[in-house]
């Protein structure tokens, strides 16, 4: 990534746009092709200049001296963000964190005063600059993993390359202008690996304040947090070493019971934290998980490690991604009856129930829609494409959207949570890739089936919005991350080119 300023304008620098232009050859290809769809080819500066200041967030935040890694959303007061990243581009650069409260935002697209090619001129108007409520300090290296604890936020948990768990206590309150107050006060540091790879906050209301997190030699750890015992506020819960290679991805079901985690070594297992499986007779031998999947077994076998992973609502579905495109369906055991069941009759997991392999590269994102009523799996993969999974069809493919970030990799996709329009329920999903774009689609519609034309159809169609204001295209961008509430209507990006903008949907 250059060390410049992120904001800066190249059709301004001179000299400094020639090594950016492409080969003759390649030019030529390019116009070629726009011309044939119609399209007016860039032939002025002008209009270059017009695509590089495309940006449609309402505000940023741009203090990040280096890529934003990671971003998380308080669960009680949306408005306060955390990120984190590195503090430069140098090796042995610190990490850096920031919490900012975007409350002040306001719905008005402009340009940042650095995008503008004229500061002075009236038909660019300036957006809001956030400012830092708080900095996140004592990473000897980048910051790539934060969370909020869940139910309430009461602590914010950094996690970085440097193998460093950092913990600080929150107090955050609403204030009568909308805005929060919040304050922020170290509480403890713990280093037990050489690199934290993912936090996940434990959801379940019986354990608060619980989090766990994946390191780069495998071993998966679970904390539990206390303000009030000041000589252990960092309390190891359980650790785990079944993993051979880097935890690549972990997530909680839904209940709070059990914690997934996958690896760079084709193992997938699922590990009964609190006991209740063990409790039920559904531990297994190794007294530890419910379910443990390797490449030894050819029909979970997937070369080239796993990446990714998601569970349905219900918690009784595990999906796993992974390298060309492998996604494997495992069923989860029963802890509990279903909602909508009085039986209390519980179930091993285990069975994998659908291998998957749509997409060509690897699998790096995968979202269940929340509404039970639209049981959908969406995967974004490094093929820049997104593949949704009708659950309800054993995972046929509802819809392939290949081009959906114009062939860069998808790095993040994540359903709306709450409906924001009558009919709209876990249809809505958003995406971000690196080609520095945020989209959101509408997956209601044609399915995959009915010849080519309908597949063709709706591989194109469903696309409601889209934001920009990253870099992108190997041009050190990107979106990274995001973050966007219950609703998706604001949508917080963490972007690779060191800006944290909020988009209004």
């Amino acid at each position: 990534m250059s060390s410049s300023d992120p904001h800066r304008n190249p059709a301004e620098e001179g000299d400094d746009l020639e090594p950016e232009l492409l080969a003759e050859d390649d030019v030529q290809e390019i116009l070629d092709g726009e011309d044939a769809e119609g399209d007016v080819a860039m032939g002025s500066d002008d209009e270059r200049e017009e695509i590089l200041l495309e940006n449609d967030s309402i505000a940023y935040f741009d203090g990040h001296k280096d890529s934003v890694f990671a971003i998380a959303q308080h669960p009680l007061y949306p408005s306060l963000i955390a990120t984190g990243g590195s503090e430069g581009e140098d090796e042995d650069a610190p990490g850096k964190g920031y919490v900012i409260d975007t409350s002040a935002a306001v719905s008005r697209p402009v340009l940042p005063p650095s995008y503008n090619s004229d500061p002075s001129s009236a038909q660019s108007p300036q957006t809001i600059a956030l400012q830092s409520l708080f900095s996140i300090d004592g990473h000897s290296d980048s910051v790539n993993a934060i969370a909020f604890t869940l139910p309430r936020g009461e602590f914010l948990v950094s996690g970085g390359m440097d193998g460093r768990v950092r913990v600080h206590a929150v107090t955050a309150t609403p204030t009568p202008s909308g805005a929060v107050s919040a304050q922020f006060k170290f509480l403890a540091e713990s280093r037990e690996t050489e690199e934290v790879i993912w936090l996940a906050p434990c959801p379940s209301p019986d354990y608060p304040n619980t989090i766990a997190y994946g390191a780069s030699d495998g071993s998966v750890w679970v904390l539990t947090l206390d303000a009030a015992d000041p000589s252990n506020p960092i309390q190891i819960v359980q650790t785990y070493f079944l993993h051979t290679a880097p935890c690549t991805a972990g997530a909680w079901t839904p209940d709070g019971q059990l914690l997934a985690t996958v690896s760079e070594d084709s193992s997938l297992h699922v590990y009964d934290v609190w006991g209740a499986a063990a409790a039920k007779s559904l531990v297994l031998d190794n007294g530890q998980t419910v379910v443990s999947l390797t490449g030894a077994d050819q029909r979970f076998a997937v070369e080239g490690g796993l990446y990714s992973l998601a569970i349905s609502p219900s918690g009784g579905i595990l999906a796993a991604g992974g390298a060309a495109g492998a996604i494997r369906i495992i069923s989860l055991p029963r802890l509990s009856p279903p909602a909508t069941s009085s039986s209390a009759q519980t179930q091993a997991g285990g069975t994998i129930l659908a291998s998957l392999a749509v997409q060509s590269d690897s699998v790096e994102s995968l979202a269940f829609s929340p509404s039970p009523a639209t049981p959908l799996l969406a995967a974004g993969s490094v093929d820049g494409s997104i593949a949704v999974f009708d659950a309800a069809r054993s995972f046929a493919v509802r819809r392939h959207i290949r081009g959906a970030h114009d062939g860069e990799s998808v790095v993040k996709v994540d359903f709306v949570r709450a409906a924001t329009a009558p009919g709209t329920a876990g249809w809505l999903l958003t995406s971000c890739g690196l080609d520095g774009v945020v989209r959101r689609w509408d997956l209601r519609g044609a399915t995959a089936g009915g010849g080519q034309a309908a597949a063709a159809a709706a591989a194109t169609a469903g696309l409601v919005k889209e934001w920009r204001g990253h870099r992108g295209g190997g041009a050190g961008g990107g979106v990274l991350g995001f973050v966007q509430g219950e609703t998706g209507e604001r949508i917080v990006t963490a972007g690779d080119d060191g800006l944290v903008l909020v988009f209004e949907a």
